[in-house]
């Protein structure tokens, strides 16, 4: 469910950049495609797995899985966060669009930790019932939520700066017709569309 997984798309149509060290735009993105295209197929892979499909499951649908399905798919996704993680944090993105990588790459510690606390939560828990109601999931549910709006938020800004062409404005190697090519989508549609009622079972009354 994190933005990375949701679809991150960099398209950059740029001149390589020659001489020095440090990395060209164009080996930034492709850096950045192989970290991200990688990231997504294995949470796909995941997702549509037994053991992943919790992750997207509905109220109606949990039915099929166990709490204890979740945590192992969460403790999955972590792995999956954490090699991302590692890898963009080992990338030293060039002046033009260093901001954009933190605002992309550097993942919320407080978003992570919950995330944690609710895999712990979902080994213990009997039923969805009473994981649905727990400080755990409460917690998360709100995380996810401002984690969307986040995303949102970082798309607008990424939009206004595509917009105004400023990015490139001071790189004087970049042909001018090039400089117009800047898209980056985040994705954000790949959030739920209600957060706060995700890992909620449906309720159901007999008679």
């Amino acid at each position: 469910m994190r933005r990375v997984w949701t679809g991150l798309c960099v398209a950059l149509v740029l001149a390589s950049c020659g001489g020095g060290s440090e990395l060209s735009l164009t080996e930034y993105v492709d850096r950045l495609n192989v970290i991200v295209d990688q990231a997504r197929q294995e949470y796909e892979a995941l997702v549509a797995s037994p053991l992943g499909g919790v992750l997207v499951a509905d109220g109606a649908q949990l039915v099929d899985f166990t709490p204890q399905d979740l945590q192992a798919a969460l403790d999955r996704v972590r792995e999956i966060e954490s090699r991302v993680d590692e890898a963009t944090a080992a990338i030293d993105p060039p002046d033009q669009v260093a901001a954009l990588h933190h605002l992309f790459f550097d993942f919320d510690s407080d978003f992570i930790s919950t995330q944690e606390a609710l895999a712990v939560r979902a080994g213990t828990a009997a039923d969805w019932a009473e994981l649905s109601d727990t400080t755990e999931m409460v917690a998360y549910r709100v995380a996810l939520a401002d984690d969307k709006q986040a995303c949102a938020d970082a798309q607008s800004e990424v939009n206004a700066i595509g917009e105004q062409r400023e990015v490139f404005a001071e790189t004087p190697w970049i042909p001018g017709e090039l400089k117009e090519l800047f898209e980056v989508a985040l994705g954000c549609d790949g959030y739920p569309e209600h957060p706060g009622d995700v890992y909620r079972p449906s309720l159901v009354f007999d008679g």
